[in-house]
């Protein structure tokens, strides 16, 4: 079917059948605005993400199911950087004609199943033609007590760095569907990553993260950000970082540096946090408990910059240090 014959609002009609009520919402989709009750003693946390067909994602090589999941992925995943418990998502689409309503269709299934896996109501957005690509547009809001929100900014010389899982799969996965591959581990973390809520949750309301970000840009970009907002700096043991045997076969069958794709590669989505030393155990113990592995790569230092050392104990120069939408790709 075309989206012309079915039209706008019937194309809302489809979608918001679909759509179940969650708690906090008074009014949901049907009305010039949704009307939200926040919960008692709880501040709202708002974030948005863009992916635009050609810059974050190619129909050739993604499924409108998982690239559904992925749309709103990438909103859970900022939310679970500053503990907040997800609650409600906007939902907007530029439309190109030519995409038909069966795929529309299996997006906003895909969208609407990582919704009901994190209790997370749509409750609007909006729908308009393109003349380019499909454009997505995602707002997520969250929520959590005041006093346990985490932020970027805080912290401190002598704090350890942590990460959750693994780095630099979802960059490898990306250029094995380029290379014609559609299935596999590296592939599924970059088509449907999974973001780290529970564990955000968990070291936020156990105090335990000083500072935390996900990994989206790169690790060495998004740790940056900490360390410029928090005015510190930070030392790294490259022997430390957690990659998958997979990512370190594929860089020594090319060939090259097995550092790049995990430090730079970014759309990992994991927990990039520091936590104080005395309280490692407790990280590892809060995280163990929903099934999240940890690793401690490094330290934070009261003089600024970055350095990082690689298995040999020699200084070791990145190349890049992540991705950046106007500058391509941020020099180390």
């Amino acid at each position: 079917m075309k989206l012309e014959e079915l039209g706008e609002f019937g194309f809302i009609d489809r979608l918001s059948g679909r759509v179940r009520k969650g708690p906090g919402v008074v009014l949901g989709i049907g009305d010039d605005a949704a009307i939200l009750a926040p919960a008692v003693e709880q501040v709202t946390l708002a974030t948005a993400d863009m992916l635009v067909e050609g810059v974050h994602f190619d129909l050739a090589l993604s499924d409108p199911h998982t690239l559904g999941r992925k749309s709103l992925a990438v909103n859970l995943s900022d939310l679970a950087a500053m503990g907040a418990h997800p609650r409600h998502a906007l939902l907007s689409l530029a439309i190109p004609p030519t995409l038909p309503v069966e795929f529309l269709d299996d997006f906003t299934r895909g969208f609407l199943s990582l919704a009901g896996e994190f209790n997370v109501t749509l409750v609007g957005g909006d729908t308009c033609a393109s003349k380019g690509g499909l454009v997505i547009s995602v707002t997520a809001l969250g929520e959590q007590h005041p006093d346990m929100v985490v932020r970027r900014s805080t912290a401190c010389s002598g704090d350890l760095v942590l990460v959750t899982g693994s780095l630099g799969d979802s960059s490898l996965g990306l250029e094995l569907l380029m290379q014609g591959f559609r299935s596999g581990r590296a592939v599924e973390r970059h088509l449907d990553p999974l973001p780290r809520v529970e564990a955000g949750i968990r070291l936020a309301e156990a105090g335990l993260a000083t500072s935390m970000i996900d990994v989206s840009d790169g690790l060495l970009a998004d740790l940056t950000h900490i360390l410029d907002l928090s005015g510190v700096g930070a030392r790294l043991d490259l022997a430390r970082l957690p990659f998958s045997e997979e990512c370190r076969h594929h860089a020594s069958a090319a060939g090259r540096d097995p550092f790049a794709l995990p430090l730079a590669g970014g759309e990992d989505y994991e927990l990039l946090f520091t936590a104080l030393p005395e309280r490692e155990a407790e990280v590892r113990s809060a995280l163990a408990a929903c099934g999240v592995p940890v690793t401690v790569i490094g330290e934070i230092t009261a003089v600024g910059g970055l350095s990082l050392t690689d298995p040999g104990g020699k200084p070791y120069h990145p190349e890049r240090l992540g991705y950046n939408h106007f500058g391509a790709i941020r020099d180390a």
